[in-house]
């Protein structure tokens, strides 16, 4: 954990100041140290208030993705987050993540990035990531289970993504499957699962997600301007990305536990609270295959099941889906 981090911790714990001389004494620095570090942090945007009498003061926290501060606020979990890394700018952070689980790493670490510069979805399509104004991660898993199970990792994200964007805004996004959470009937966040599998088993298992948070319209490329939306136009307010990551890791690492025992069923109930496509009429495009039919509910597996319009009960893993009137 840096020095930076302790300090911020400490300034969070003492809402009523803390002296450089106590921070010194905890962290067995000098004062010097101390205040050259508060220094940094000032430059990085964090609001820190000095007075003779107080100390030092956090009144501001500036909207970056600080990956020990990150680490320090979430606490300790089960899985997810016993690791998290942030960069800059990089191409994918499933990409990030796919070299990161060739070497061996443990399941359950994080990787944000503030920009991607070929950031993408489901089969092969751009998500927009612009520098500071989304949420934009990739989870590393390592389940025990058979390859047709992993489609119950997409369903926890996006139950555990719905939550923690109403624990943060009030907000209640609804879940089109099979990866995608809407406000107003436009496109807020998006999971891109992707697997590294055997015949019977799982080496590893990548969930990107992708949030839209501080987007205006205006952000948004002209061609998705109708079609994509972000929490600070739904909501009319700024979101703290960092209190986003935060509660979204959270959830994530509780919905993982439910998602890889017996108590997936009652994680399906709940995604299936917020579906807008259960019940419905659907149109499914799977490559050149098309299903049409009423989707009824999930499989213990996390697959759709939908009762064809010959009568026929399919289980449908992923595709395209269009409601039909």
């Amino acid at each position: 954990m840096s020095l930076d981090a302790q300090i911020l911790g400490a300034l969070r714990a003492a809402s009523g100041g803390v002296s450089g001389a106590e921070l010194a004494a905890q962290f067995r620095v000098t004062r010097a140290a101390v205040w050259s570090r508060i220094q940094e942090l000032r430059i990085l945007g964090y609001g820190i208030e000095a007075s003779p009498h107080l100390g030092y003061r956090l009144v501001a926290s500036p909207d970056v993705l600080h990956a020990d501060d990150l680490k320090l606020r979430l606490g300790r979990t089960r899985v997810v987050g016993r690791e998290i890394r942030v960069f800059q700018e990089t191409t994918s952070t499933n990409d990030v993540m796919e070299k990161i689980a060739r070497d061996g790493v443990a399941e359950g670490i994080v990787v944000f990035a503030e920009k991607q510069t070929r950031g993408r979805g489901r089969l092969g399509r751009r998500w927009h990531s612009p520098r500071g104004l989304g949420l934009y991660g990739s989870v590393l898993f390592r389940p025990e289970v058979p390859p047709m199970s992993v489609t119950r990792l997409t369903i926890a994200a996006a139950v555990s993504m719905a939550r923690a964007i109403e624990l943060v805004t009030g907000l209640r996004p609804e879940i089109k499957w099979p990866n995608d959470l809407l406000l107003g009937g436009r496109k807020v966040a998006g999971i891109l699962t992707e697997m590294n599998a055997e015949m019977d088993r799982v080496r590893y298992a990548i969930v990107g997600l992708g949030v839209d948070v501080n987007h205006t319209s205006e952000d948004f490329p002209p061609e998705l301007r109708q079609l994509a939306t972000s929490l600070r136009v739904e909501g009319r307010r700024l979101v703290s990305r960092g209190d986003l990551a935060l509660a979204l890791l959270r959830e994530l690492d509780r919905d993982y536990a439910r998602a890889m025992s017996n108590r997936f069923e009652e994680l399906a109930d709940e995604w299936e609270a917020r579906c807008t496509t259960i019940g419905q009429q659907v149109a499914i495009q799977m490559g050149a295959r098309q299903l049409r039919g009423r989707a009824e509910s999930l499989d213990t597996d996390g697959a759709l099941l939908l009762r064809t319009e010959h009568g026929h009960l399919e289980r449908v893993v992923g595709g395209d889906v269009t409601l039909e009137k």
